[in-house]
């Protein structure tokens, strides 16, 4: 095992952090941000595929996975315990909602109560083929990592990730989990990255039971892009992400700039960490959409031009309607419901949800 001066590495992370938010960091320099959707997904898939240069053992005498676990998910520079995902109270003497644990109280038997393991956030068997931990690969990638306490990510199991609310992970409808409010957002750009860094097996479509409304092609659920907003990148996930870059070379650039999620698959849009690229995107146009909820039609205000395009999508992803005419939309023959407007003008994209009664 290895021992490292665990402050001195903080510090070194924590002013690398105060650089990169101010503009776009060198390891994106290849990447052209004028690009979005698809094309930008492509760019940053063959970045973090190219940039992964070293695979972790699962469990080695050399550094492994729990070396790397006990340095990254450290509560603080100063601190003996690690934060436990989907942990949310260290005060009512229950271990399996317990949210710190001491690094080295760790599990490696079948007698785990009170201890932390490694918790697959992109669950093993949810991948296609399955994610295995045998050998270096998908299944010890460390940013998929997490510590957790044993019962709790027992409870998780492969259940699909769904939306809920409160600040206790939970089992809901007996075949679902919610991570918890302070969670959720860490969840979602782990499954992102996931996505990008193993693109056909690691399906973030195949973890979630939620719509796909926002994605144009319907492969990013809209919980993850409504929890990437919701829960900003907390400074766990952005010491994480610095520290075990250091070991695999490679990055998660949802934690380095969530708007990248917007970009890429619309939805909400989320905080900008470089301050470049949102300007470029969402503040061209400045429009909005009444009623929010009709029987008869809905009207956009601000298309001041008549370079614009206006989609309609049903909760199934499925295109309604498409028009690049018309600023007031009759929705009279709609079936009840959920829609999502999604309007592009000079580059610029709005997307608004609307109900039809």
């Amino acid at each position: 095992m290895f021992k490292l001066n665990c402050t001195k590495l903080f510090l070194v992370v924590f002013i690398a952090f105060g650089f990169i938010t101010a503009q776009t960091p060198d390891y994106y320099s290849s990447i052209d941000f004028s690009q979005r959707g698809d094309a930008l997904k492509t760019q940053l898939s063959n970045l973090i595929i190219d940039t992964h240069t070293t695979d972790i053992p699962y469990t080695s005498s050399s550094t492994d996975t729990w070396d790397i676990l006990r340095i990254s998910d450290l509560e603080n520079p100063n601190s003996e315990n690690v934060l436990l995902i989907y942990g949310f109270d260290d005060n009512d003497g229950i271990y399996i909602t317990d949210r710190t644990r001491n690094t080295f109280d760790t599990c490696y038997s079948s007698s785990c109560v009170g201890l932390w393991n490694r918790e697959h956030v992109f669950a093993k068997s949810l991948a296609n083929p399955s994610l295995i931990t045998s050998v270096p690969g998908s299944g010890t990638d460390v940013h998929n990592l997490r510590p957790a306490d044993s019962q709790k990510n027992s409870q998780r199991n492969n259940r699909l990730f769904i939306d809920d609310s409160g600040e206790d992970s939970k089992i809901v409808n007996g075949d679902y989990f919610f991570p918890g409010d302070e969670w959720k957002g860490d969840v979602a750009r782990v499954i992102m990255y996931m996505y990008l860094r193993y693109p056909s097996q690691c399906e973030a479509i195949n973890s979630a039971s939620s719509n796909a409304i926002y994605s144009p092609n319907s492969d990013m659920p809209d919980i993850y892009l409504e929890w990437n907003e919701e829960d900003p990148v907390s400074a766990l996930e952005l010491t994480r992400n610095a520290i075990i870059s250091s070991y695999q070379g490679n990055r998660n650039p949802f934690i380095d700039n969530p708007y990248l999620a917007t970009m890429i698959w619309n939805g909400p849009a989320a905080i900008d960490s470089w301050g470049t690229l949102s300007s470029t995107i969402e503040n061209e146009i400045s429009i909005n959409v009444f009623p929010n909820i009709t029987n008869r039609s809905i009207t956009i205000n601000g298309l001041n031009n008549n370079n614009y395009e206006i989609f309609i999508y049903n909760q199934l992803g499925q295109k309604m309607i498409f028009s690049n005419r018309f600023k007031t939309i009759d929705v009279s023959s709609f079936p009840t419901g959920l829609y999502i407007l999604h309007v592009e003008s000079n580059n610029s994209v709005y997307q608004s949800k609307f109900i039809v009664k």
